[in-house]
């Protein structure tokens, strides 16, 4: 099983700060996603930047939603320190 999401945060070049409920934090690089599927529909910085937590995992209200296993396991991982490091 794996962590649920905790919180999200838009950063710049369609990157995402991502915290999980067993205390790891990560970055989530969604650009290699977007020109495929429902995806596409994410491009637009403005939807992009509407991303929530939605249950255990993150969704947009464009109707673009990954599960909880996805976003963890292609989240680089790392300490606090670094994630605020790359986040500044």
């Amino acid at each position: 099983m794996y962590p649920s999401v905790k919180t999200v945060t838009p950063l710049d070049n369609y990157m995402l700060a991502v915290s999980f409920d067993n205390g790891e934090k990560g970055i989530l690089d969604m650009k290699p996603y977007l020109d495929f599927g429902v995806f596409k529909r994410l491009q637009d910085v403005a939807v992009f930047n509407r991303v929530r937590v939605s249950f255990d995992t993150i969704e947009w209200d464009a109707g673009v939603d990954l599960s909880p296993e996805f976003v963890y396991s292609k989240s680089q991982r790392s300490t606090a320190e670094k994630v605020t490091t790359v986040t500044a």
